[in-house]
């Protein structure tokens, strides 16, 4: 590792009460426990209009860009609206970038007040792919959070682990510098080459 990694969580609840917000907590605790300086970046704290390219940009957005940029992990969590994330969320990610995201480590984790995350979980994967993050395959799914979720503890075991390797993982990864044309898989720099300027040609095989 190159020094002391920097994960923050960005809980895209605006619930007093959050769940999302809870669980974000105690995976910053694990982080913390691995020794990584942690801050949770809570959207409530933040004055944040709509975004709107043509406006002005904020202060707290240019400040909550910072500290996202600056970060070697970034955490992510919503609560599931409609099958998907919520609209605080979203509105803090339509600031964001390739400047604050590029290979920048990102975590993610959702909470239902019902059965169904996976599709939360979907759509935050893919906005972050949008921007180049390197997103960790372990992610967290809470259903019917009330019932795991109590007095800011995490009262389901199970999910209290996957939280847990959620903020290990976050620190495990935070240097990491994926290469998608690794030398495992199966393209030399001579085909690697063809096939980024279209002269490949498929190949025929007896299989």
């Amino acid at each position: 590792m190159n020094g002391t990694p920097v994960v923050v969580a960005l809980a895209g609840s605006m619930r007093d009460g959050s769940y999302t917000r809870v669980a974000l907590k105690h995976a910053l605790d694990a982080a913390a426990e691995r020794g990584a300086d942690t801050e949770l970046l809570d959207v409530r704290e933040y004055d944040l209009p709509v975004f709107d390219p043509d406006d002005e940009e904020p202060e707290a957005a240019t400040e909550l860009k910072r500290k996202i940029r600056e970060a070697d992990t970034v955490l992510w969590g919503s609560p599931v609206y409609h099958g998907s994330y919520s609209s605080a969320f979203r509105n803090v990610h339509d600031y964001c970038g390739f400047d604050e995201y590029e290979d920048t480590t990102v975590g993610l984790l959702a909470s239902a007040g019902g059965g169904s995350f996976a599709s939360t979980l979907d759509h935050m994967r893919v906005t972050a792919r949008g921007v180049h993050a390197w997103v960790l395959p372990h992610q967290v799914g809470i259903r019917s959070a009330r019932n795991k979720i109590e007095d800011g503890e995490i009262t389901d075991e199970d999910i209290a682990e996957r939280v847990r390797k959620l903020g290990q993982q976050a620190v495990e990864y935070a240097f990491i510098h994926p290469d998608v044309t690794a030398p495992d898989a199966g393209i030399d720099g001579t085909a690697s080459e063809a096939v980024e300027s279209g002269t490949a040609e498929s190949a025929e095989t007896d299989d």
